[in-house]
C-alpha cells in the first residue's frame, strides 16, 4: 500500500501534522499508533474509583494564534475552565510564592541572608564568560545561597541529572533571573511577586482531563485516518517502506515520526550505524505520576493553589498539583473528594523504588502537611512513563546536528517532545506546531520555525 504522507505516533505533534494536512485539503496521510487509543505524552487516565489523571501537571498556555484557535474549536468556548496561576515553593516548613528567588523574604532569616549574599555576590562579580552547562549558568545568575538553598536541589529532583551534566541553551524563558533591586524591594517593603512568566493565567478542560483536548482534536482529523494498534517494526530507509508488527507494509513519501529518536534510529534499515550510534547517547528520565484522591476538602491553603515545587529530600516528588482544583471533573463528586497529583523523577542516576513509591508519597505529603492523615485516602494510582523528560544534555545539540539531518534523504523528518528532542519547544503547543511546521513545510515548502529557533518561538507569549 502507498500512502504519501506517513505519520508515526498520535500525541499533539502527530495530530498537528495531521489536522494541518486536511486543512491544506491533502487527503492522502495515515496516522499510525501503536497503543489502542491515541494522545501520546497528553492522554489522561481514569481509575476505578473515578479520579481523573494527567501523565503529570499539564497546563495550557500558548505561543501561537493557530493553537488557541484550534483549542476553542477543539473544546469550544465551555470547554475550558480559566486559571490565575497560584505557583509555590515547600521550604523549612513554610510556602514561598513562586519565582522563588523574588520571595526569599519568607525564609528564616539566616537562609534569606546566605540568598541574598550570593546574588550581591553576582552583582559585585560580573562575567561574561559563557556557561558551559547549567550549574555554571545557575551560579553565575543567582549565586552560591540560591543555588545551595533551592535551585541544585530542586532541578536535580526535576531532571534526574547532575545539572553540570545538563546545558545553558533550554533556559530562555523557563527560569526567571534575578533582579538584586526587586528582590530587596520585596524584603524591605514585604511585597509578595508572584506573577511572573509565560503561564500566569492557564486553561484546563472541564471534563476529561488533558487527554479530552486530543480526544477531540482526534475526532476533528478524522478517527479513519488514525490506525490504532499499529506498532512499527522497522523502516526500509532506502525504499522509503515501513514494516508492522502485523506484517503489513506501507511505502511514503514523506514520513513524520515523532518516536524517541534514539529509539526510532534503531529502526531504520540503511541508516549508517555510526549515526545510530551517535542518537543512543541522548539522555532522558522518566516520570513517574503518583495519584492520590481523598476523601473532604483541601485544607484551606491548598484552596486556590495550582502546584507547588519541593525541593528537599524527605519527599520523592519534586511537583504536586491540587488537581481538582483544576476542574471539579477531575474527581467522582466534588463534594466529597479532592485529589493531589505528584511527579517523580527517574534516571540511571537518581533511581526510584517504584514498589513503595505510593506508600512513600503518602508518607512525604504527611510530613509536608498537605494531607492530614492517611485514612483520608480513598483511591490511588501510579503510572511510570519510561520517556517523561528529554533532557537537555551538554551533548544534545552536537547530537542532534549530526541525526536529524541524516533522516533526511529518506524522506523521513523526526518532530515533537522525543522526536525533536528539544525541552525548550516541547509543550502542547510547541509540540502541535511542530507537527503543523512539518506539514506546511513538506506541502508547500514553508520553512519550519519552532524547532529551529525556539527563541524566536518563545518570545511570542503575550503577543
Amino acid at each position: 500500500m502507498h500512502t504519501k504522507y506517513v505519520i508515526i505516533g498520535s500525541g499533539p505533534t502527530g495530530l498537528g501534522a495531521a489536522y494541518r494536512l486536511n486543512e491544506l485539503g491533502v487527503t492522502d496521510f495515515v496516522v499510525l499508533e501503536k497503543e489502542n487509543r491515541i494522545g501520546g505524552l497528553s492522554k489522561s487516565f481514569v481509575d476505578e474509583k473515578g479520579f481523573t489523571w494527567d501523565v503529570g501537571g499539564h497546563v495550557q498556555f500558548s505561543h501561537y494564534k493557530y493553537f488557541d484557535d484550534l483549542m476553542l474549536k477543539a473544546l469550544g468556548e465551555d470547554g475550558w475552565l480559566k486559571h490565575q496561576r497560584e505557583s509555590w515553593v515547600w521550604i523549612e516548613n513554610r510556602f514561598v510564592p513562586y519565582p522563588f528567588q523574588n520571595n526569599i523574604k519568607y525564609l528564616t532569616t539566616d537562609t534569606m541572608w546566605k540568598c541574598l549574599e550570593g546574588i550581591i555576590h553576582v552583582y559585585k562579580n560580573p562575567t561574561n564568560n559563557k556557561p558551559k552547562n547549567f550549574r555554571e549558568w545557575i551560579l553565575q545568575t543567582f549565586g552560591p545561597g540560591l543555588a545551595e538553598t533551592f535551585m541544585f536541589p530542586y532541578n536535580f529532583k526535576v531532571w534526574a541529572y547532575p545539572t553540570e551534566e545538563m546545558n545553558a541553551v533550554w533556559v530562555g524563558e523557563r527560569v526567571a533571573v534575578t533582579d538584586l533591586g526587586r528582590v530587596t524591594k520585596n524584603i524591605l517593603f514585604d511585597q509578595d511577586d508572584f506573577s511572573w512568566g509565560p503561564n500566569s493565567t492557564f486553561q484546563f478542560p472541564k471534563h476529561g482531563g488533558t487527554g479530552g483536548i486530543w480526544e477531540s482534536v482526534g475526532n476533528l482529523v478524522g478517527r479513519d485516518k488514525i490506525k490504532l494498534n499499529a506498532t512499527v517494526e522497522k523502516v526500509v530507509g532506502p525504499e522509503k517502506k515501513i514494516v508492522l508488527a502485523s506484517g503489513e507494509t506501507i511505502t511514503y513519501d514523506h514520513l513524520l515520526s515523532t518516536v524517541p529518536l534514539d529509539i526510532f534510529t534503531r529502526k531504520i534499515e540503511g541508516l549508517d550505524a555510526q549515526i545510530v550510534e551517535t542518537a543512543q547517547g541522548l539522555k532522558h528520565s522518566s516520570t513517574n505520576v503518583v495519584g492520590i484522591g481523598l476523601k473532604g476538602k483541601p485544607k484551606k491553603s491548598l484552596e486556590t493553589m495550582c502546584w507547588m515545587y519541593f525541593p528537599e529530600s524527605n519527599s520523592p516528588y519534586y511537583r504536586v498539583t491540587v488537581f481538582s482544583n483544576y476542574s471539579p471533573n477531575n474527581v467522582p463528586d466534588s463534594e466529597q473528594f479532592w485529589s493531589l497529583m505528584t511527579e517523580t523523577s527517574e534516571s540511571s542516576a537518581k533511581p526510584v523504588n517504584r514498589e513503595t513509591l505510593i506508600a512513600d508519597t503518602i508518607k512525604a505529603l504527611i510530613e509536608d502537611q498537605l494531607i492530614e492523615s492517611a485514612d483520608d485516602v480513598v483511591s490511588t494510582f501510579h503510572k511510570a512513563f519510561d520517556y517523561g523528560y528529554p533532557t537537555p544534555s551538554v551533548e544534545r545539540d552536537g547530537i542532534l546536528k549530526a541525526v536529524l539531518p541524516a533522516l533526511e534523504p529518506f524522506g523521513i523528518k523526526s518532530r515533537g517532545r522525543f522526536g525533536a528532542w528539544k525541552y525548550e519547544v516541547s509543550n502542547q503547543d510547541h509540540s502541535l506546531m511542530q507537527g503543523v511546521e512539518w506539514a506546511n513545510r513538506v506541502v508547500n515548502d514553508v520553512p519550519e520555525l519552532t524547532l529551529f529557533f525556539p527563541e524566536t518561538a518563545n518570545a511570542m507569549w503575550g503577543k
